[in-house]
């Protein structure tokens, strides 16, 4: 018989108990989206060389000791990969670590090597030059994925208190959408669906609640022109996706100009 009982809604062991294995509530897909690339990076070279020490489970997550300089005592939460601590010099000044966010990879992946499409980190949206088109199942895949991802781009109703906490929000709904631009093919259905989702974040921006103060949003709706800019060199049927612009107004940081503009010589 398992005998354990509840303390602040975390699952405790006897030592003479038998141990069910815990996962945690984050994927490492989702540790990915949320930070940024330095860190990605750093922590990907210390958990594919081994730097992982003494990985086990605990009460309420996960520690180990990491080898960087020295060796590092490393807590992380089971819920949140960002919830623990590290006695590096960030961690001791309340710094998400790369130290921290290695042993989070280990415990998302429980300890198997990082896919080889995850290992590539993308921060910004870019052209992906190869043409082609979804399929009917891919486009509608698709679309899941951006409004799933839109979910993260939300108004902002909280005290100023998490406003970090929120732009972290923001940062990964970014994140999640530029992974999904970066990999489109090049046509006129997909120049489409990029419009239609540059229109929807704007909207957000206008009159959601969108709290975009450090350009997060701003900066990636224009890097999505940058994107689109190049289908139309890359593909001229693809300027004709751009008529839908035409017709709205009251766009931020005047972004659809530049693709008004192409539209224009386009038709002459």
């Amino acid at each position: 018989m398992i005998y354990s009982f509840l303390i602040s809604q975390k699952i405790c062991y006897t030592n003479d108990m038998p141990k069910i294995k815990m996962k945690p509530l984050y994927t490492f897909k989702e540790i990915k989206y949320g930070i940024d690339q330095r860190t990605y990076d750093k922590a990907v070279g210390l958990y594919e060389n081994n730097k992982i020490i003494s990985f086990k489970e605990t009460p309420f997550g996960f520690s180990a000791t990491v080898q960087g300089t020295q060796k590092y005592k490393v807590e992380v939460g089971r819920e949140e990969y960002d919830a623990g601590s590290c006695n590096c010099y960030l961690g001791q000044h309340d710094t998400l670590c790369k130290h921290m966010i290695a042993v989070a990879f280990h415990a998302s992946l429980d300890g198997r090597p990082i896919p080889e499409d995850e290992k590539v980190y993308i921060s910004e949206p870019i052209c992906s030059r190869y043409a082609g088109m979804l399929s009917k199942d891919e486009l509608a895949e698709t679309r899941k994925r951006i409004t799933a991802a839109m979910k993260y781009i939300k108004a902002y109703t909280g005290p100023s208190r998490t406003w970090f906490q929120y732009q972290n929000s923001l940062f990964e709904g970014r994140n999640r959408l530029a992974e999904i631009v970066s990999n489109l093919p090049v046509s006129l259905q997909t120049a489409k669906l990029l419009i239609n989702m540059i229109i929807r974040l704007d909207k957000k921006l206008v009159s959601g609640g969108v709290d975009d103060s450090d350009g997060t949003v701003g900066g990636f709706i224009e890097d999505v022109v940058c994107v689109l800019i190049e289908y139309s060199s890359f593909d001229s049927k693809c300027i004709q996706a751009f008529k839908k612009l035409e017709g709205i107004s009251g766009c931020c940081f005047n972004w659809k100009e530049p693709l008004l503009m192409i539209l224009h010589n386009y038709l002459k």
